[in-house]
């Protein structure tokens, strides 16, 4: 309960800080539109000031924390994303996307082969839906043509 509480409250003020921000986002350029740069970080601060205030309204019975174990396997993930990040610009989304996936299915007990055709099918469908449907670039590093 204490956790749960502690967690909302910092979660809150996370959100108003987040919303805050993105409603000072500066007008694009060619005046204002109803959906601009500001639209989807202020529904994200929305969707977590409602989540945090439902932890402090309604907190779960505190649990045990997880053991050494589960916590090398947490920081395993953290490492992946890290290197995911490092490698997302210089690399590029689809060859990052097919490590990161692929190692996370595969720590998760994936076999090494469906891992990789998970990681490749992943990477194609987010790269295709972002630069064709959306038209949000996602940069292409060495799969650069030109």
């Amino acid at each position: 309960m204490k956790g749960d509480r502690i967690l909302g409250v910092v979660l809150l003020i996370i959100a108003f800080v987040y919303g805050w921000e993105a409603v000072h986002f500066p007008e694009p350029f060619g005046g204002a539109e109803t959906v601009g740069p500001e639209t989807f970080p202020i529904m994200l601060s929305i969707i977590l000031g409602i989540s945090s205030i439902y932890l402090l309204i309604k907190p779960d019975a505190d649990s045990e924390w997880p053991g050494v174990a589960m916590l090398s396997q947490l920081l395993f993930v953290i490492i992946a994303l890290a290197i995911f990040t490092a490698l997302l610009e210089p690399v590029g989304f689809i060859p990052a996307t097919i490590f990161v996936v692929s190692f996370l299915c595969w720590r998760m007990g994936s076999k090494p082969v469906p891992a990789l055709t998970t990681g490749v099918c992943c990477a194609l469908s987010v790269f295709l839906l972002f630069n064709f449907v959306l038209d949000l670039h996602l940069p292409a590093g060495i799969l650069e043509f030109g």
